[in-house]
This record gives structure tokens, C-alpha cells and sequence, in this order.
């Protein structure tokens, strides 16, 4: 283990979770990166290191415990203290609340919000004994408001949201900066442009969240001084309507 610090990003995907580790990377963090499949993992890790980082990447399913449990250990023994984590694990699936099935509800839930208890107590525990660090979760729209089709979505993220405000006013006073954000808009990424091609054609260009605009918040949000932290910082277009 060496005495680098490090970022872990669980839910590292091709948009805001990638974009996040790439920017800790930059700024010197070790950055560790987890998903459930973890091969899908390869290409963002080469990019950290071909940019000069330092990058590992974790197959992790974040709605088990023993596997958050095994992934915090290993990575405070083996890599460094964490010093920031983030939760960006999705969810985002649209069901009418007549096809909801219990199954359904429940993956969504452990998705969005089990696994972010799960992450938030195991680093919290490291953390804490140390003064300092930062737990970043990120939100949606539907973390303050629920639309059609969103009640499994929605009530986890809502979950996710009040998880990050307890553990805020818990945390705080032991030195650890925690905060949740909400993404208030469409993210550019291929999928966005692929399946929302009207969507994006009728929008100016800056017009839809960009994922490398997002990672400079969360990185801003690590480096704020303690006597002025925010806790819920809310990210949207200039002209998304809200």
C-alpha cells in the first residue's frame, strides 16, 4: 500500500462515472473504479493511464454486501486511503405502477439506494477514524420529484437523497464532507444521441449536460474548506425547464 490518496468511483460508466474518475486522476488521485463488469471497465482504465494516471478497475456488484465490504477493504490494504467516493450506480427504468412487479421495485431499490448505504457505510468507517474525506452520491430529477412511470425510480432516489442528508448532518462534525447532487437534464453521451436524436437536433449546443462539466462539480465539491460545505448542489442546462 503506499501513502497516496485515492478516489473510487462505484458506478464508473461511460458518462458522468468515467468523466469523475478521469478528473480525480488528473488532479493526482489513484483513482479506482468498480462496476458490475468489470472488463467493461479496460478502456477507461487505459485512458487514465495513457493521460499519466494511476487506475484500477473492480468488478463489483454494489447491492451485496460482502462485496462493498471485500472492495473497501481491499483497496484501503492493497491501494491507499480512500479519500473521496462516489456513488453514481443508475437505475433509471420507466415502469407504469401497474407493471410494477415487487421484483422489479426491488432491484431498482438496491440499485439506487441499498448500494449507496452500503458504499457510504464502509468508507464512512474508514473515514471517519481519519478526520477527513469526502461521499459524493449522485441524484436525478426524480431524487425531488416523481413522474409517471417513475415510482420505483423515484422512491429510490428520493431514499438515496435522504440517505446523503443523514449521513451529512452525522458526518459533518467528524470532518467528512458529504453531499448529493441532482442531475437535472439529459446527459451527452453516445446512448443520449443514439436513442434522443430529435431531442438533442432541437437543442442549442450547450443545451444538454455535458459529463466532463459534471466531474469539475464533484472535484469543486471535494476542495470546498469545511466552514462553507455544500451539501445538495443541483446541475442542469442553462435551459432545461425546472
Amino acid at each position: 500500500m503506499t501513502d497516496s490518496k485515492v478516489a473510487l468511483v462505484v458506478g464508473a460508466g461511460v458518462a458522468t462515472g468515467g468523466a469523475v474518475a478521469r478528473r480525480f486522476a488528473r488532479a493526482g488521485f489513484i483513482t479506482c473504479v468498480a462496476r458490475r463488469h468489470g472488463d467493461q471497465l479496460e478502456p477507461l482504465v487505459a485512458e487514465i493511464e495513457a493521460a499519466g494516471g494511476t487506475a484500477h478497475g473492480f468488478g463489483v456488484d454494489a447491492r451485496k454486501e460482502e462485496a462493498v465490504v471485500d472492495l473497501v477493504d481491499r483497496i484501503e490494504r492493497d491501494v491507499g486511503p480512500i479519500e473521496v467516493a462516489v456513488h453514481n450506480v443508475g437505475g433509471n427504468v420507466r415502469f407504469s405502477i401497474l407493471e410494477t412487479t415487487v421484483r422489479k421495485y426491488t432491484k431498482v431499490w438496491e440499485m439506487t439506494c441499498f448500494s449507496g448505504f452500503l458504499l457510504g457505510r464502509e468508507v464512512a468507517k474508514r473515514m471517519v477514524p481519519r478526520g477527513r474525506g469526502t461521499i459524493l452520491f449522485t441524484g436525478a430529477t426524480a431524487s425531488v420529484r416523481g413522474g409517471v412511470g417513475y415510482a420505483a425510480f423515484a422512491g429510490a432516489k428520493h431514499g438515496l437523497r435522504a440517505l446523503a442528508q443523514s449521513m451529512a448532518r452525522e458526518l459533518g462534525p467528524t470532518g467528512i464532507h458529504v453531499a448529493h447532487v441532482v442531475i437535472d437534464g439529459a446527459i451527452d453521451t453516445p446512448w443520449t444521441r443514439e436513442n434522443f436524436s430529435d431531442l438533442i437536433a432541437a437543442r442549442p449546443d450547450d443545451g444538454i449536460l455535458d459529463p466532463d462539466a459534471i466531474a469539475e462539480a464533484y472535484y469543486n465539491l471535494h476542495l470546498q474548506p469545511r466552514n462553507a460545505w455544500t451539501q445538495e448542489l443541483d446541475l442542469r442546462p442553462w435551459d432545461e425547464p425546472w
